[in-house]
């Protein structure tokens, strides 16, 4: 069955050739780890495991790199400011290196708790300088560089077409609006290979311009080519990327090897909170350990992000996400409900949900549409090991863990030793038939985030979502 995907450099959505019908080659724009990442981040992590679940499901083998980035990236990403990674640890008062990796470990564990099927390769920028300086050097004796006080610049006017993405208009763009204003620079649009680093900069390697540091473009070119060739299949990102990072990566690759690097660039669109922009000055740039605070799994989060295509913005807020929750929870019931039971089911139609299934996915990663079919398959009135399975074959591309429904619910059942204990002082109060107490304590559980339920088999309790 054949594969469509939008391709950011065409600007239309095109069937997927890979280079090598063996394995197709992929490399992912991965974290500054110089703080913690949130959601926003990680709906883009998100996409990314689902195009690599669904070439799995198609039977491809993956050969995918995702770059660390722990120096480099300024805190302008037009080559102005400070480093990120140095400026954190400043604030913080430690070693960029610990910062590095205090930050590693920490969005690591997020993407384990996200389920995400991870790159082959993850690979931080502070291993592969020699390659990057490699690269710069190539860049520089083929024409495509120059020197200035303040590093080694790429020349963009040596290019056929820039910028090749976006398609904006670089003379129709004020020269203050991207970068800071630089004398020095032969074109206002050229950016920074290789920055020349101050007496007090801490991360910085000998090269052949004295004590110097990559930038950030550099990296993932450098890396890419170093795992993948100068020639691969696709590259993902942040839609944040296409005006500056990857257009630059663009440029420069094609600067040292003559080549756009790869064939299909797929980016996924911004995340909003309450219809706007996340904003540390608005106080709401939430991470997963926030959603688990309030009672959301990290689960509930992926699955709300399935509501809408990648491509297209996706508004969240408390009370959708809260949603997702109780989807979440009914997904892993319905799941249940059909992993013992062996009622007749046609094979014609389990054949029926898994070519719809297919269709949707390879539609350019339709993961709403695959949703819907997920729920037609939980929702079957018959009830059969059959559907479980299937339910089970979809998850390998949404990545919701059903098969161990089981575990989750159990966790579920798991009620802190205040609610039982008013639990028990409820249950006292309706045995002296002290309906107006029992009716206070169950109100008060509720404000503790739990709902009783009378039934003839006794108080039911279920956690609020």
């Amino acid at each position: 069955m054949k594969i469509q995907i939008y391709n950011t450099l065409s600007h239309s959505k095109e069937e997927f050739i890979p280079i090598d019908k063996k394995e197709i080659k992929i490399y992912s724009c991965g974290p500054t780890v110089y703080s913690y990442a949130h959601i926003g981040n990680f709906r883009t992590y998100v996409f990314m495991d689902n195009l690599r679940r669904m070439f799995k499901y198609n039977g491809y083998k993956l050969n995918h790199v995702m770059n660390i980035t722990d120096v480099g990236h300024l805190t302008s990403d037009a080559d102005t400011g400070e480093d990120k990674m140095e400026k954190a640890a400043k604030k913080e008062g430690k070693d960029p290196y610990e910062i590095a990796e205090f930050y590693t470990k920490a969005f690591m564990e997020d993407m384990k708790k996200l389920n995400i099927d991870m790159p082959n390769i993850i690979s931080k920028a502070t291993d592969n300088i020699e390659e990057m300086l490699e690269l710069v050097k190539e860049i520089v004796k083929r024409g495509y560089a120059y020197e200035t006080s303040k590093g080694i610049y790429f020349d963009v006017s040596k290019l056929d077409k820039y910028p090749v993405l976006s398609n904006n208009k670089v003379e129709d763009q004020e020269a203050g609006a991207r970068i800071e204003v630089d004398s020095e620079k032969k074109n206002p649009y050229d950016f920074a290979l290789w920055i020349k680093a101050k007496e007090n900069h801490i991360m910085k390697w000998d090269s052949p311009w004295g004590k110097s540091y990559p930038g950030w473009h550099l990296e993932c070119s450098a890396m890419s080519k170093k795992f993948l060739g100068k020639h691969f299949d696709i590259h993902t990102g942040g839609i944040d990327h296409i005006p500056i990072h990857h257009e630059n990566e663009i440029a420069q690759s094609k600067g040292a090897t003559g080549e756009i690097p790869a064939n299909y660039w797929m980016h996924c669109e911004f995340l909003l909170v309450n219809g706007g922009k996340m904003s540390k000055s608005l106080g709401n740039i939430y991470t997963l350990k926030d959603l688990e605070e309030r009672g959301i799994e990290p689960l509930a989060y992926k699955l709300f992000c399935f509501s809408s295509h990648y491509r297209n913005k996706l508004n969240f807020t408390f009370e959708g996400v809260k949603a997702s929750q109780i989807s979440l929870n009914r997904l892993r019931e319905g799941y249940l409900k059909h992993i013992n039971e062996n009622e007749e089911v046609e094979e014609n139609k389990i054949k029926d949900y898994e070519n719809r299934f297919n269709e949707a996915i390879n539609d350019d990663l339709n993961m709403p549409l695959a949703l819907g079919i997920l729920w037609e398959v939980i929702k079957e009135p018959k009830k059969s090991k059959k559907y479980a399975k299937l339910v089970e074959k979809f998850d390998e591309v949404f990545g919701l863990d059903l098969k161990n429904s089981i575990k989750y619910n159990k966790q579920e059942l798991e009620i802190p030793d205040e609610i039982k204990k008013l639990l028990e002082d409820r249950k006292i109060a309706r045995l002296h038939k002290d309906w107006q107490e029992s009716d206070r304590i169950r109100d008060k559980i509720k404000n503790l985030g739990y709902a009783v339920k009378d039934t003839q088999d006794g108080m039911k309790i279920e956690k609020i979502q």
